[in-house]
C-alpha cells in the first residue's frame, strides 16, 4: 500500500503531508487545526494575561526489522503492519494551557489497535465513530434485536475514525507525549 495515498486527504496539497488532525483546546476555547505534522496554537488575545503557546509534533513510525522507522522514509506500507503515531505538545508560552486535547485522526484504509492509546501524564482518552462529531470512552451503536427492539451496544474498534487525549492537568512549561497505533489493512 502506498503511504502517501494511506494518508493524504483529498484535500491536502503536500506530496508528504502528514494527516493526523490535531485540535488544540485551550485556555477560553483559543485553538487551531493543523493538516501537517506540526501546529502552533494561536495565541489568545488578552490583555495583560499569561498566554500559553503549545507547539504540537507529530511523527509516525512502522516497525521494519524490530525497529522504528519514520513513515516519511518508508516509501509504502504493507497491510498487517502496526504504524505508531506520537503527538509532542510542549507549551513555550508564559502561561499554563488549560483544557488542553489533542484529536487524531485514524487514517482510512487503518484500524486503531486496542489499547494502545497511551500518555506520558494524566489524561482522559476518548473515541469518535462519527469523524469527530461526538467522542465517548466506549462508542455506541443501535443494534436491532429480533423481536424488532434497539438496544445500544459497544462500537466495533474498526469503526472508530478519531482518538481525543484531553489532559487533565493544565499544561505549564513542559513537554507530554501521547501515542496510539493504528494496523494496516
Amino acid at each position: 500500500m502506498n503511504y502517501s495515498r494511506l494518508t493524504r486527504p483529498s484535500h491536502a496539497r503536500s506530496r508528504r503531508g502528514l494527516v493526523l488532525l490535531i485540535l488544540l483546546v485551550c485556555g477560553i476555547g483559543a485553538g487551531v487545526v493543523a493538516k501537517t505534522g506540526t501546529a502552533r496554537l494561536l495565541r489568545v488575545a488578552s490583555v495583560g494575561a499569561a498566554r500559553p503557546e503549545v507547539n504540537v509534533t507529530l511523527d509516525g513510525t512502522v516497525a521494519r526489522d524490530e525497529k522504528p522507522v519514520a513513515l516519511a522514509k518508508a516509501d509504502a506500507v504493507r497491510p498487517g503492519e502496526i504504524l505508531t503515531w506520537t503527538i509532542k505538545a510542549e507549551n513555550t508560552g508564559d502561561g499554563a494551557a488549560r483544557g488542553f486535547a489533542t484529536v487524531g485522526r485514524i487514517p482510512e484504509g487503518t484500524s486503531f489497535v486496542a489499547g494502545s492509546a497511551v500518555s506520558s501524564a494524566n489524561v482522559t482518552v476518548t473515541y469518535s465513530i462519527d469523524r469527530g462529531k461526538t467522542f465517548a470512552a466506549t462508542p455506541e451503536v443501535e443494534e436491532r434485536l429480533a423481536d424488532g427492539s434497539v438496544k445500544k451496544v459497544a462500537a466495533p474498534i474498526a469503526m472508530y475514525t478519531q482518538v481525543r487525549y484531553e489532559w487533565a492537568d493544565p499544561l505549564a512549561a513542559q513537554a507530554i507525549n501521547a501515542t496510539y497505533k493504528v494496523r494496516v489493512r
